[in-house]
């Protein structure tokens, strides 16, 4: 009779066989265990099984929640992709901030440009820049607020080219002498001297008026007798201030002397020899006639008004003067 196939199937493990599957396991552990001990170090370090908890220090960045940390924690191979400090691209937008206040572009604005426009669009007046201080005109006693030479007078004084007596009058009616007028000439205008004066048999060195004539003649001004006097006593007329006035400033008439003599009422009365210089200086507002300015009187002995007067307006042709409304002045239509 065959023995029960099932009953070889049931019988216990003997001591021998349950002590070598024991040795197998144990040999096993030793095996994982020697495994897990290279990995993470020469000594088994209990530490390494636990992650550390988050500091202060974590990047605040960190998308990794703190279920999964823990779970990372139990692979001590993956404990260093744990960020512990902030990364240099977390510090990076605190750095991008401040970064223009100290970067050069920031500094370009101290580059100020309106100072360079300033000093061309205003200008401080500097002492050489401002205009001469003008005195008071001389309070003359002879001179009436209604005399109608006074203005012309009163600039003239303010400004030291003619001068009054030592009763403070100016005598504005009396007659002019060719020396008298070489000196209101001398006084009146800065002229270069063209030629050297001439010696004259009735001027001498120490006459007072010597070298206002002298000058007077050189500028072109004045001109002297052909028998070598120059008559310093004698009176000038009215048409020799013309004259004279006409010749130093080298002026031109500029139209024919018969359209611009016309204005004057008396033209027949005007010398051949004065009627070129007449014309440019009517053309040049320098006659003044009182008290008609359609009458020219050319040959009356001009007074030291009337004198003032054309002298005025000579100033004024060089631009030296501001003109004066005036119905005296001789003005083309």
């Amino acid at each position: 009779m065959s023995p029960d196939p099932k009953s070889s199937q049931s019988n216990p493990l003997g001591f021998d066989e349950f002590i070598g599957i024991l040795v197998a396991f144990a040999t096993i552990g030793v095996i994982l265990f020697w495994s897990f001990s290279r990995r993470e170090g020469s000594s088994w370090n209990m530490t390494g099984l636990q992650l550390p908890l988050p500091t202060a220090s974590t990047s605040p960045n960190s998308s990794i929640p703190p279920e999964q940390l823990i779970l990372r924690g139990n692979e001590p191979t993956k404990t260093p992709l744990v960020p512990q400090e902030a990364t240099p691209e977390d510090e990076l937008p605190p750095v991008s901030q401040t970064e223009p206040k100290e970067s050069p572009q920031a500094q370009i604005p101290l580059l100020i440009a309106p100072e360079i426009y300033s000093v061309e669009e205003y200008r401080a007046v500097t002492p050489s820049e401002k205009l001469p201080t003008i005195p008071p005109p001389i309070a003359f006693t002879d001179i009436p607020s209604d005399f109608w030479g006074r203005r012309f007078i009163d600039k003239l004084s303010s400004r030291g080219i003619i001068k009054g007596f030592p009763d403070y009058s100016f005598r504005p009616n009396q007659p002019v002498s060719r020396a008298e007028f070489a000196a209101m000439v001398q006084q009146a205008f800065n002229t270069k001297v063209r030629s050297k004066g001439l010696s004259f048999e009735d001027i001498s060195e120490k006459y007072w008026a010597a070298p206002a004539i002298d000058r007077a003649i050189g500028a072109g001004f004045l001109k002297g007798y052909p028998d070598k006097t120059f008559k310093p006593q004698q009176k000038i007329s009215r048409v020799q201030v013309l004259v004279a006035l006409a010749s130093g400033l080298n002026l031109k008439e500029s139209s024919p002397p018969g359209q611009v003599l016309n204005l004057y009422e008396d033209v027949k009365d005007i010398p051949q020899y004065a009627i070129a210089k007449v014309t440019a200086a009517t053309e040049n507002s320098i006659v003044v006639n009182y008290p008609d300015a359609k009458f020219l009187a050319p040959n009356k002995e001009a007074t030291r008004a009337e004198v003032a007067a054309m002298i005025h307006q000579a100033l004024v042709r060089t631009g030296r003067l501001q003109p004066i409304k005036s119905q005296n002045v001789v003005t083309l239509p």
